[in-house]
């Protein structure tokens, strides 16, 4: 049974941080390309960031120069540094697991509110 579990979320003011991991189980990491997702209230969920297999990182406009996706081939984890936040980033936040652009795995999903 393929997993994704992210962590990290939770609640932080408007410019702060806060960096959200996605451990991926058994032999899935290396095959596929890993994204991160969000979904805001009312909204359809949007691609954040994607990492594709030869390492080349995708980021959305919304968040260019603020965020940063990595990922830890040694733990099978994927990170998405989260900086200078702003109340338009609140969302649920999912991890992905895609071959040619199409996802065939989620994780549950983790909170990130940017209120103060």
């Amino acid at each position: 049974q393929v997993q994704l579990v992210e962590s990290g979320g939770g609640l932080v003011q408007p410019g702060g941080s806060l960096r959200l991991s996605c451990a991926a189980s058994g032999s899935i990491f290396n095959a596929y390309a890993m994204g991160w997702y969000r979904q805001a209230p009312g909204k359809q969920r949007e691609l954040v960031a994607r990492i594709a297999r030869g390492g080349s990182v995708y980021y959305a406009d919304s968040v260019k120069g603020r965020f940063a996706a990595s990922r830890d081939n040694a733990k099978n984890t994927v990170y998405l540094q989260m900086n200078s936040l702003k109340p338009e980033d609140t969302a649920v936040y999912y991890c992905s697991a895609d071959h040619n652009g199409s996802v065939r795995y989620w994780g549950q999903g983790t909170q990130v509110t940017v209120s103060s």
